[in-house]
């Protein structure tokens, strides 16, 4: 350490250097020697003549300091600059470094990452053994040499929960008994059993706290009402006043996720908490799909909207119009009264409902539809939509699923209907059964003041049973639904009006219809909803507030759900069922951010007194340019810079070209080192760099999920580049590219028969089916035309590229198309008793072509984001994952071939084995 200053050095030593500088400086300055002047006459014909070449008669003193700069830099850096070096006590036995692990140390994660290699060097140069917990996924502890853990400390990001206690409990039991020090990277946050882990670490050793002061910041579920979207924010440090900004996320017309909208929050100071109001159209409020507090990245500063941040959309469609003068008589007229106070409300013709995508369409009394309405309806219910249905007079007379049931009605119905005084008459009206614990309405109180007088009755049926979910007192069903692909039909076997019962004139038919998710979103509703449901997560976040896919993940049973209690099992996301989405995020509306207090025996340490800055590396290089600077004002100074000795500059430049064969040389040695996917330049600036980014997506997906590891994608020019080094080439095809040349099919015949593989795509799915249907298909016929390709089939079920790492039945890509083609399999191929699939060719298929724009699905921009819709809406998600899945299997088939299908050989193995 230098008195005063918070400087040291790891080899003082060397500084002894800097005291010669003094004597460099006297032999420099005798360098040139000084010229001795002798009179000689013949002088006086050399005036004026200019000489080219001047030689100073002694070094410049400033070019002498520069020259004592650039050594006493040198010097300095070898000596290991160190800034605000810690005074550190050198001491032996194991040592334990806790991190707390969860979501409140995001935003100061990057600064721990310094603290831990801190640490770590400082435990290596004393020799020690180290073992790391974290907190919220608590590992039995393994004590070895501090530089074991050097590279592994990425892997100990922040998870998006806090710490549990019953992985408390078990840390506490673990640690009983031994010996050793602790040192705790805290996020300072209180949470429960925080004091008694201390004292258990304290029993084992000394114990010092490590906390960066960086502190939390926390935002809760967006709350809408009457109009505006609520938006509150907490933070744990409130010394200073600050303004945070937030942001809403969310999709734009062309499908790219983007900042919809942004809005500041004030912080007195003291203040820990803020609030702040948004007001949007509904169709941008539509569009959000997550907020964010600016500059902070963590599971809490995060948080998805979901269904919560939109009034429901509802479409009343009746078969008749409302009467003047009979309002109280008409259809939709409780309906109004029911919805409008909570749901967006439209009405109209169904041809005219179903273009705008409600979330709910309602048909009151409504029997018959047209074969193209009742169409467009089922597919509409089945990519999660709610159909609910009233009776009424008309559906009574009608014929519709009365033989068999129909695809818009949960159950048959009996001819007529059961009233007071008719065919099958009641004695009495009925009163409204308790509902079942199976039901929606669970835990609803039902007034006793509720009579159904008519009905339209169901026909007994096997799945009748499972499709009542509310009944009257005598086990008649009054409310029935099934559901169909996504969404659901529910039938109300009474009217909407008051004319066959007095449900919808009491409280109990506005609460029935919230159950239903008619009137608001599932983020609002209680514990009893989620009773016997399954949610499968979407989008998850991670510790650091970064949306993650969620698909491969089970689903979630909704009474776990419901409790909120996040774990590895249960993470903060978006969640799916039954055509509804919840979005559960980390703070809720009573959680309080509380810092923890340290008792004054613990000693607790800044994250900024815990960095020590290495300053070597600036010195060398400062060494490095005055020497640079100085080999420029030498030539100056002897004025050799310009004139004829330019000549070796320019011979210098003439070999720049050299420099760019040198990193073609480089690129191919890393190629061939390392898996490297490559895509076909087609002169298409856009097309080429959708390739890159499409390559550049799988790349990450096949780093992440897999054990290989590619580098970044290349892209090749078949006239120039060698393909060897590529197992994969993506090649999209365009009208306009190019025809190669005769060598270029020479080396992608050679390319094709050494092993390689290469996917066309013609990236015309959409709009025309393999072949000579589209501009890109006959440019495809012509490419091929001089390919050496085999006899080629539509990719079979059985095919190795359907299980090579995930069980696939579908490839799609941007585009869903069955239509993929593969190496045709030999006709002898046969299936092998008690094999699963047959045995086909023991290659690899050299080229697979379809027209899905793979590329599009898999394109991942520089933060991560997709750059191109794909699919509609949540369901994109899942063909975009499928892609991923399709792209990894394709990988992965090249990589190791048919090894999958090396199964139908063990029968032949096990006879010559004799076994």
């Amino acid at each position: 350490m230098i008195a005063g200053l918070s400087l040291g050095f790891a080899n003082g030593w060397l500084l002894v250097g800097l005291f010669a500088l003094p004597l460099l400086w006297l032999i420099l300055r005798a360098v040139p020697p000084a010229p001795i002047k002798r009179r000689f006459p013949g002088v006086i014909l050399l005036l004026g003549l200019d000489d080219e070449d001047t030689v100073s008669d002694r070094t410049p003193w400033w070019l002498l300091v520069l020259r004592m700069l650039a050594l006493a830099a040198l010097i300095i850096g070898l000596a290991g600059p160190l800034l605000a070096p810690k005074d550190r006590v050198a001491k032996d036995g194991p040592a334990l470094i806790v991190l707390d692990g969860g979501w409140a140390a995001g935003d100061s994660w990057v600064l721990q990452q310094k603290i831990l290699g801190g640490l770590l060097d400082d435990f290596t140069r004393d020799g020690r053994e180290v073992a790391m917990l974290r907190l919220t996924t608590p590992e039995t502890l393994q004590f070895q040499p501090a530089a074991a853990w050097k590279s592994r400390i990425p892997a100990f990001a922040p998870m998006p929960w806090q710490p549990r206690q019953k992985d408390l409990a078990a840390v506490i039991s673990a640690i009983d008994g031994a010996t050793f020090e602790t040192l705790w990277m805290s996020d300072g946050l209180a949470y429960e059993a925080r004091a008694g882990l201390l004292n258990a670490f304290e029993k084992a050793g000394s114990v010092r706290v490590f906390e960066t002061g960086v502190g939390v910041t926390a935002l809760a579920a967006p709350e809408f009402a009457d109009g505006a979207i609520t938006l509150r924010v907490q933070r744990s440090q409130t010394q200073m006043a600050r303004t945070e900004t937030l942001l809403a996320h969310g999709k734009d017309p062309a499908g790219n996720d983007r900042v919809l909208a942004s809005v500041n929050v004030a912080f007195a100071q003291g203040e820990a908490t803020g609030e702040v109001g948004l007001a949007l159209p509904a169709e941008l409020r539509a569009r959000i799909t997550r907020f964010s507090v600016q500059r902070h990245s963590s599971a809490a500063s995060t948080v998805l909207s979901g269904d919560a941040l939109r009034r429901r959309e509802v479409a009343l469609i009746t078969s008749r119009a409302d009467r003047e003068g009979l309002e109280l008589l008409s259809p939709l007229h409780y309906l109004r009264q029911a919805l409008q106070p909570s749901a967006d409300v439209i009405e109209g013709a169904l041809g005219d409902m179903l273009p705008a995508n409600p979330d709910v369409i309602v048909l009151a009394d409504v029997a018959v539809l047209t074969g193209a309405q009742e169409a467009a309806l089922v597919e509409w219910v089945e990519e999660g939509g709610l159909l609910l249905r009233f009776a009424g007079p008309r559906l009574a007379a009608s014929d519709i699923s009365r033989r068999d049931e129909h695809p818009l009605m949960p159950v048959r119905l009996r001819v007529g209907g059961r009233s007071v005084g008719g065919a099958l008459s009641w004695g009495e009206p009925k009163a409204l059964a308790p509902f079942s614990e199976g039901s929606p309405f669970h835990g609803l109180v039902i007034p006793d003041d509720i009579r159904v007088r008519s009905q339209v009755v169901a026909q007994p049926d096997p799945t009748l049973a499972d499709r009542v979910i509310a009944e009257l007192s005598d086990g008649t069903p009054l409310v029935t639904r099934k559901r169909m692909g996504q969404g659901q039909v529910v039938l109300f076997h009474v009217t909407a009006n008051a004319e066959w019962s007095g449900l919808p004139l009491s409280g109990l038919f506005v609460q029935m219809l919230e159950r239903l998710a008619v009137l608001r979103a599932v983020d609002q509703l209680d514990a009893a909803a989620f009773e016997g449901t399954v949610w499968q997560p979407l989008q998850i976040l991670d510790g650091l507030g970064r949306v993650q896919d969620g698909q491969a993940l089970s689903g979630v049973a909704g009474e776990v759900l419901s409790a909120a209690e996040f774990g590895p099992d249960v993470m903060p996301g978006l969640y799916r069922s039954e055509g509804r989405y919840l979005a559960a995020n980390v703070m809720d509306a009573d959680r309080v951010l509380t810092p923890f207090a340290w008792p004054e025996r613990v000693v607790v340490e800044g994250g900024q007194n815990a960095r020590t800055l290495d300053l070597s590396g600036a010195f060398l290089a400062l060494s490095l340019i005055l020497l640079a600077v100085d080999v420029v004002a030498s030539l100056m100074v002897s004025g050799r810079l310009w004139g004829t000795r330019v000549a070796p500059v320019l011979v210098a430049l003439m070999c720049v070209p050299q420099v760019g064969d040198a990193q073609e040389e480089l690129r191919a040695l890393e190629a061939a080192q390392e898996v490297v996917l490559a895509h076909v330049i087609t002169g298409n600036q856009r097309v080429d760099s959708m390739a890159e980014a499409g390559l550049r997506g799988l790349s990450d997906t096949l780093y992440f999920r897999t054990s290989v590891e590619p580098n970044p994608p290349v892209g090749v020019d078949l006239e120039v580049d060698e393909l060897s080094f590529y197992p994969l080439i993506y090649w999209p095809v365009t009208p306009d590219q190019p025809q190669p040349s005769d060598d270029a099919y020479a080396r992608l015949n050679g390319y094709l028969q050494s092993g390689g593989m290469i996917l066309f795509d013609t990236r015309d799915s959409d709009v025309a089916g393999f072949g000579s249907g589209s501009p890109n298909g006959r440019k495809l016929q012509r490419l091929a035309a001089r390919l050496d390709i085999p006899p080629l089939e539509v990719l079979p079920d059985d095919h190795v590229l359907t299980r090579t790492y995930y069980l696939l039945q579908d490839f799609p890509g941007r585009y869903d198309s069955r239509d993929v083609w593969v190496e045709a399999a030999p006709p002898d191929a046969e299936q092998v008793e008690g094999m699963p699939f047959r045995n086909l060719n023991d290659g690899v298929t050299p080229v697979v072509i379809g027209g899905n724009d793979w590329a599009a699905a898999w394109a991942i921009g520089t933060g991560g984001d997709p750059l191109y819709p794909v699919g509609r809406g949540y369901g994109g998600d899942r063909q975009r994952e499928l892609a991923f899945r399709f792209g990894v299997n394709l990988v992965m088939h090249v990589l190791t071939g048919n090894y999958k299908s090396d199964q139908v050989h063990v029968p032949a193995l096990l006879d010559r084995l004799g076994q």
